[in-house]
């Protein structure tokens, strides 16, 4: 008896912790996925392109967790090059987060790669590559984690709908390291596309020759609402889907819809609208906000809404569209059976008053002028100018075609806003509902704790359209150190947008209060979209170690620069042996060079330019090549270093090396009277060019034997959508003066005066 007792007492604690372990496991449940990343070829817009299938689909996966879960999600990188994934807005280690130099070394080609993580939190998010551009050619999927039954946040009439993820992107058949050039290389080939180029000819025709004067005059291109062109856009990997029924479970009047949509697309916004009524928003990045009725709203790239939407009539397919920015694109799920109803197409920007507003807003310096406008939180959209549905032209149009007097909100309306306070509010110049973050309201108390110790930083996002070069406070990853947080402060971050593009910025690792009149229930968001002139503040506790990225999601926007590091703590991570050299690979990746060439072929001869660039260096040469000793060879090299904000000045150091046999004496002299060896010379120049106003260069150098140049050109005027002219005059006496026809996006046709070759016409190959 008393042996049983004795072995009662040992086996008793084993017992029990042989409980404890079990009921552990069962609450912990893992969830295993084997993803398998192999290139694919698909034929989304026309043309057999490469893309990257996950599982041999796109988009890869839907990931799903229940809360409590642990993710076990094992890659197999059977690429020919390496790859990562990085789980948007997830709480995790820092060493699971997937960004490549930063928490963990790329996944080689011909390896695997565990990610092991515990799932702690609810909600729709997604998940992507982070390495190079691979997130533009099929690597994005949902990833949602459900809440529990018992889970006390839990809602009925919502989180028990039945419910359909919704992946968003987009497909350009270019190579995206092309788009990726082209944009640094401020080519207008996407503008073509979109009948977006506001050249002068259709300003002329437009009435706004002024205006655009006035836009040349501030040293700005063309108005824009968006930087790619793309061949179509994405909803679940179709462009168009029939949604009859969810789980066989046919869908009918009355029934009411949970759409959890992510924006997967690399650059693009998208309007979200449906045909049978009012959209429910009830979540926005996985966070559940009290349910606001909306028109409309605009989805940034890479947010969520969960919206809900209802099906008002039996025997009818309702239209949820998406519409890229700049409305050249359109997407669709039909929900329910029958007859499909359709939201109808966005009506086309209207540039010119898009470039007007623009115009007021940029001072000759490059800073933008709020004009004493306090915006932030979305509420005040610049864009609003150009659309005719809010303005009134639309319904101006409409009310006229029926034969009924214009609405209040029409185009005198429209005409009288300059002073009006509201003139950029949607919603207080329509009665179109639209979306923004003073709408959004937690429906829990978000507020952080107040003994916590707060740091308090402020950036301003900066950039250049011209070079397409995006920063923090004038400053690229590559210029800037990470910046160092202690665990367990408060961070309070200020961001206000000094640039014409709208920004949205995405932290990892946590989610942010996004401080707005809802006080102790502000929203939580990991991503804020920051419109121009917008000056937003959010907050969160760094209470998990590790260095975090925080960025701009627009890829192209990522990669030319615009990042930073926020280091909580000296986190040791295993992945990373050497931390210091690894992030050197980071800012290296955001600031590689890049290069365009452009030769003609004319019947004269040939000349051409080459140059290599990045955030702040160029190299370029030029040459032209006569067809006889006549004309002779001319090259002229140049290594500058941008200044500025605006980058409108370079110093620069060049050499010009040139052969020419005119007939005539060598010795030439120029305007300021020095004798210029026009013939045979091999010079050593030291130079600045700076940006005058009407975006006309002017170059000044002076040669290692004394002589002095000035010259004034302009590159790409826009004449007419297609057709560009330029000009150079020099103190040489040297001047020249082409048009050029733009056939495609490598070819056009050349015509052009040269004082030394005369004239020619030609091809003219643009890479």
């Amino acid at each position: 008896m008393d042996n049983q007792k004795f072995l009662h007492k040992k086996l008793l604690p084993l017992t029990l912790l042989a409980l404890f372990i079990s009921q552990v496991s069962i609450a912990q449940k893992v969830v295993h996925y084997d993803l398998y990343v192999r290139d694919t070829v698909v034929n989304y817009a026309g043309k057999e392109k490469r893309a990257i299938a996950v599982n041999g689909q796109i988009p890869m996966p839907t990931l799903e967790f229940t809360e409590g879960d642990t993710a076990e999600i094992v890659v197999h990188n059977q690429l020919k090059e390496s790859t990562s994934l990085h789980w948007h807005g997830l709480f995790l280690p820092n060493k699971e987060d997937g960004v490549p130099f930063l928490t963990q070394m790329p996944i080689e080609p011909g390896t695997t790669y565990t990610y092991r993580f515990p799932i702690i939190q609810t909600g729709t998010h997604w998940y992507h590559s982070h390495s190079g551009l691979q997130e533009q050619i099929g690597m994005y999927g949902s990833f949602i984690m459900h809440k529990r039954a018992d889970d006390k946040t839990f809602r009925k009439g919502i989180d028990d709908l039945p419910e359909i993820p919704i992946m968003l992107s987009e497909w350009t058949n270019l190579n995206p390291n092309n788009v990726h050039r082209m944009l640094h290389n401020a080519s207008d080939w996407f503008a073509i596309r979109k009948g977006a180029t506001q050249s002068y000819a259709e300003a002329i025709q437009s009435g706004k020759f002024k205006t655009k004067l006035t836009n040349e005059w501030k040293r700005m291109l063309a108005m824009d609402v968006s930087d790619v062109y793309y061949e179509r856009v994405l909803m679940n990997g179709n462009h168009h889907t029939d949604l009859k029924s969810i789980d066989g479970k046919p869908l009918k009047a009355g029934d009411k819809v949970r759409l959890r949509i992510s924006n997967g697309g690399a650059s693009s916004y998208f309007w979200l609208r449906y045909a049978g009524g009012k959209m429910s928003v009830v979540a926005s990045d996985g966070n559940d906000v009290q349910p606001v009725d909306v028109d409309r709203l605009i989805i940034a790239v890479s947010e969520t809404y969960d919206v809900v939407v209802t099906i008002p009539e039996d025997g009818k397919a309702f239209e949820f569209m998406a519409t890229t920015e700049d409305r050249t694109q359109s997407t669709s799920y039909f929900i329910g059976s029958g007859t499909k109803q359709y939201v109808g197409e966005m009506p086309r920007l209207k540039y010119f008053e898009g470039m007007k507003m623009m115009n007021d807003m940029m001072k000759m310096n490059g800073d933008l002028d709020d004009m004493g406008m306090n915006m932030s939180l979305n509420q005040m959209d610049m864009n609003v100018v150009m659309y005719p549905e809010i303005t009134g032209e639309e319904k101006g149009k409409k009310a006229k075609d029926n034969g009924q007097p214009m609405e209040h909100h029409g185009e005198n309306h429209k005409m009288n806003t300059d002073e009006d306070p509201n003139r950029y509010n949607a919603n207080a110049l329509s009665n179109i509902v639209t979306l923004n973050y003073a709408m959004l309201k937690s429906p829990h108390n978000t507020t952080l704790p107040k003994d916590a110790p707060v740091k308090e930083l402020k950036f301003t996002l900066t950039g250049n359209m011209n070079r397409y070069v995006w920063s923090m406070d004038n400053k690229v990853l590559a210029e800037s150190d990470k910046i160092p947080v202690k665990k367990g402060e408060i961070l309070r971050i200020t961001i206000h947008n000094n640039s014409m593009m709208r920004h949205p910025i995405h932290l990892h690792g946590f989610d942010f209060r996004v401080l707005n009149e809802h006080g102790e229930n502000a929203p939580m968001k990991n991503i804020i979209d920051i419109m121009p002139m917008e000056t937003d503040t959010i907050e969160f506790l760094a209470n998990t170690e590790g260095d975090w990225f925080f960025h701009c999601h627009i890829l192209y926007h990522m990669m030319a620069g615009m990042n930073r590091v926020f280091a909580v703590d000296d986190y040791k991570n295993p992945e990373l042996p050497n931390k210091e050299k690894a992030y050197k690979m980071l800012q290296r990746e955001s600031n590689m060079p890049h290069l365009m060439a452009q030769s003609d072929f004319a019947i004269n001869g040939i000349d051409g330019e080459a140059m290599l660039m990045n955030a702040r260096y160029s190299l370029g040469t030029e040459w032209r090549l006569g067809y006889n000793d006549m004309h002779g060879y001319e090259v002229e090299t140049h290594l500058g270093r941008y200044i500025g904000k605006m980058q409108w000045l370079m110093p620069f150091i060049g050499f010009d090396w040139r052969y020419r046999k005119m007939g005539m004496d060598e010795h030439e002299q120029n305007l300021f009277g020095q004798v210029n060896k026009k013939d045979n010379r091999a010079a050593v120049s030291l130079g600045v060019m700076y940006t005058l106003p009407m975006l006309v260069n002017v170059q000044a150098e002076v040669y290692h034997d004394g002589i002095f140049r000035v010259s004034l050109m302009r590159e790409d005027i826009p004449i007419s959508r297609r057709l560009r002219a330029g000009f150079m005059v020099n103190t040489d006496l040297e001047y020249m003066a082409d048009l050029r026809y733009i056939l495609t996006r490598h070819i056009g046709i050349r015509t052009h005066y040269d004082s030394d070759m005369g004239f020619g016409v030609g091809l003219s190959l643009i890479y």
